[in-house]
């Protein structure tokens, strides 16, 4: 049968590919434009597949929540090149799997599900890039009691997500998300007892063979390194960090003592979870 030029167009402004293979479909499916759609998404997939070893080192971080504090989610969607990490469908796409994350049963990591990959499918189709969603988590908050903020950084590359409790209002929040997107060293724990043991036992068996390298005696290097240690809590503890908007504060200052941090994601594109 003879193909229109006008429906081809149209093909290929719904799926973004080259106007010969929108042609070959359209004539394969006998001008139906659905089943054209389904013979290039089957075909293209079945190449991008081939190209799932390389590198996805660009990508976005998306944030969704609901707005009575019920539940809230953060993702990262993985991409090959910046300019596709940039392009509004894909920016559109991550929008669209942090809100599905948002609606997945139970907390936690969150497998992706049919629609999910049909999204990153698309994209693989259209981009003719290896697209796959790095990370998707949800977290599970109590209505009229939890409170969730969020930070995406201008590039898209780092999106910080906060849940909270109490008194506290989005612009506080926001700034809290933004220190915690900025600060060096990064926050590992909300406050010191939430660092992670392993991490403050290598610490800690570092700064003792330091102080006792030195020549100090044993009772002596401990209590040097139980003084460094608190340092070492206050950098890497939320609560306890100047605030990076204005040193003269701590975290635990600009959040106030009407709430309280429950926890906090920091993704990077890229960064081993």
């Amino acid at each position: 049968m003879s193909i229109s030029a006008k429906d081809v167009m149209a093909l290929r402004n719904r799926t973004g590919l080259p106007m010969m293979a929108c042609k070959k479909a359209l004539t394969d499916a006998d001008g139906n434009a659905d089943k054209a759609e389904e013979i290039l998404r089957k075909s293209l997939k079945g190449k991008m597949e081939t190209k799932s070893d390389r590198v996805a080192g660009e990508g976005r971080i998306g944030v969704a929540f609901t707005g009575d504090g019920t539940a809230a989610s953060i993702v990262e969607l993985k991409a090959e090149t910046d300019f596709t990490a940039k392009n509004e469908k894909f920016i559109d796409a991550t929008t669209k799997l942090a809100d599905l994350t948002l609606k997945a049963d139970g907390a936690g990591e969150v497998e992706p599900t049919d629609e999910m990959t049909a999204i990153i499918d698309d994209l693989r189709i259209t981009t003719g890039e290896n697209i796959s969603l790095g990370r998707a988590h949800k977290i599970i908050g109590e209505a009229g009691k939890s409170a969730f903020g969020n930070y995406i950084h201008h590039d898209g590359k780092t999106g910080v997500l906060l849940h909270a409790e109490g008194s506290i209002n989005d612009e506080t929040m926001r700034k809290v998300c933004m220190h915690i997107a900025a600060a060096f060293p990064r926050p590992v724990g909300v406050t010191p007892d939430d660092i992670p043991a392993e991490v403050v036992e290598k610490e800690r068996a570092f700064r003792l063979s330091q102080a006792e390298e030195s020549g100090k005696p044993r009772e002596i290097a401990e209590k040097m390194v139980e003084g460094g240690m608190r340092k070492f809590f206050s950098e890497l503890a939320l609560l306890e960090q100047p605030f990076v908007m204005d040193t003269a504060q701590k975290i635990k200052d600009v959040v106030g003592s009407d709430a309280c941090v429950i926890g906090f994601y920091r993704w990077e594109v890229g960064q081993e979870a």
